[in-house]
């Protein structure tokens, strides 16, 4: 028995210290469109959303303590490109935006192509091609399975 009906993610929810200047990061320098509330910032990912909060907001939303990490918070989001000159193209915006590159796009061990940048509360992002993965209509990721493997 299943206790969610259906395998799916409806959305990311940071816990950030400056919501206005996480905001403007992600909108300015990333280009994601905010349309979200005047208390949250919310961004649409193509299938779900990506939440910027106040940090004890949403730790009193949770029920939970709060308890602002420092260095890395072991998450990281991820953006899946379509080749590795994407993702080339990608970290050379990056940085010419003054956006910190924790790790420079190099060949993965796994066998594709990626590297990592900081927002500016330190939340990792990885920008990844994967060769074995494909894309939908909509520009999901679609998993191979047993019978596409």
């Amino acid at each position: 028995m299943s206790v969610l009906p259906e395998q799916r993610l409806s959305i990311i929810t940071l816990g950030v210290k400056d919501r206005a200047a996480m905001t403007a990061f992600y909108e300015d320098v990333i280009g994601f469109k905010n349309v979200g509330p005047e208390a949250m910032a919310m961004f649409d990912m193509g299938g779900f959303v990506l939440g910027l909060w106040e940090e004890d907001k949403l730790a009193d939303d949770a029920g939970q303590p709060a308890n602002p990490k420092s260095g890395f918070g072991n998450l990281a989001l991820a953006y899946n490109a379509r080749s590795e000159a994407e993702v080339e193209d990608i970290f050379a915006r990056l940085k010419a935006a003054n956006v910190e590159v924790t790790k420079a796009p190099h060949k993965a061990f796994w066998g594709g192509y990626s590297g990592y940048f900081a927002d500016p509360e330190g939340n990792a992002w990885e920008v990844a091609y994967n060769p074995y993965w494909t894309f939908d209509e909509a520009g999901r990721v679609v998993l191979p399975t047993e019978e596409t493997a």
